[in-house]
């Protein structure tokens, strides 16, 4: 017996129901206090990472600062698309979003993550010519090519999420209508179709489960290159590389894993699929800021500068 089947004239389903991560309300509510500070902690820490690069001239002018910011802001962007919906549905017993809502969500939700791979590949590619080709790194690394390479990044984010959306939209969803999920996803989604979704499925992994993969590797070698490097030859400040390079494949994993457990299979349902799902859209963007501040000595010098300016100017301004 189906949940509540709301239906339109020509028989599309018009919403669906969420079962979202628990169906006890006491255990929701202390799920709505915990990403509660989950979800501050993705708004304030990206937020102070972003206002930080900008208010210093010297990181603002570092190609590997620029992309960090603009990471900060994509996940800044990724924690927003699902987890607002997420804390309301918390205090609700029925959790319902629209078709259109759905949809919407699937391709902010590509849109921002294919964003995101891309953009971690283009950091890669920063950090293997400033290592492996340090001398010509401010050549090489110019201004334009930075803004080029970002540009490229949104690009192919939005071809890669617009694609997403086009297979869906054109699915019959005429009966079942429960996700069994906290936020619309393309393999959840599929699975209620009425009709048969091989081919569908398979251009599904094909897009999603292969650009994830394949970034992820293309990641891999290009730190295992630099890791090689660094082994070769005994730099000064060879120490601060190597901490750069880890902080990179730390947020790496935590990106890519997910994405490849989730998307490279056939889309059937595993009990770990919610516990991945968080990972990636709740968890990641939210340790992004940690991780790159933490094991970052110039961002941490930089918000101690940009603190100390901030004291002097409110006390003029009470003076």
């Amino acid at each position: 017996m189906f949940n509540s089947v709301t239906i339109w004239n020509d028989s599309r389903v018009a919403e669906f129901v969420l079962l979202g991560l628990s169906s006890t309300w006491e255990l929701q509510l202390l799920l709505f206090l915990i990403f509660s500070i989950f979800y501050i902690g993705i708004v304030l820490g990206n937020i102070l990472i972003i206002v930080t690069v900008k208010a210093d001239g010297h990181l603002l002018q570092s190609p590997m600062y620029f992309f960090l910011a603009h990471l900060s802001f994509i996940d800044l962007c990724l924690g927003c698309v699902t987890v607002p919906k997420m804390l309301g549905d918390f205090l609700h017993q029925r959790k319902t979003i629209s078709f259109p809502g759905c949809l919407a969500q699937i391709y902010f939700l590509h849109f921002f993550g294919a964003s995101e791979m891309f953009l971690l590949t283009v950091m890669a590619y920063d950090r293997y010519v400033a290592i492996c080709n340090p001398l010509h790194y401010l050549t090489v690394m110019r201004r334009q090519l930075c803004f080029n390479l970002v540009f490229a990044s949104w690009c192919g984010g939005f071809l890669h999420s617009i694609t997403q959306v086009v297979l869906v939209v054109q699915l019959p969803f005429c009966g079942p209508n429960e996700l069994d999920n906290f936020y619309c996803d393309v393999p959840q989604v599929i699975k209620l179709a009425c009709m048969d979704t091989y081919v569908i499925e398979v251009l599904m992994v094909s897009n999603s489960g292969l650009l994830s993969l394949i970034c992820f590797l293309v990641l891999l070698l290009s730190y295992a290159v630099i890791l090689t490097t660094l082994r070769k030859r005994f730099l000064q400040g060879q120490s601060k590389a190597l901490s750069t390079c880890a902080s990179h494949l730390t947020v790496v994993s935590l990106i890519f894993v997910p994405c490849v457990f989730i998307y490279l299979r056939p889309f059937c349902s595993f009990p770990v699929d919610k516990v991945f799902s968080v990972f990636y859209t709740v968890i990641t963007p939210v340790l992004n800021p940690l991780i790159y501040t933490l094991r970052n000595a110039e961002m941490k010098a930089a918000m101690r500068k940009m603190k100390k300016k901030y004291a002097v100017s409110c006390c003029l301004a009470k003076g």
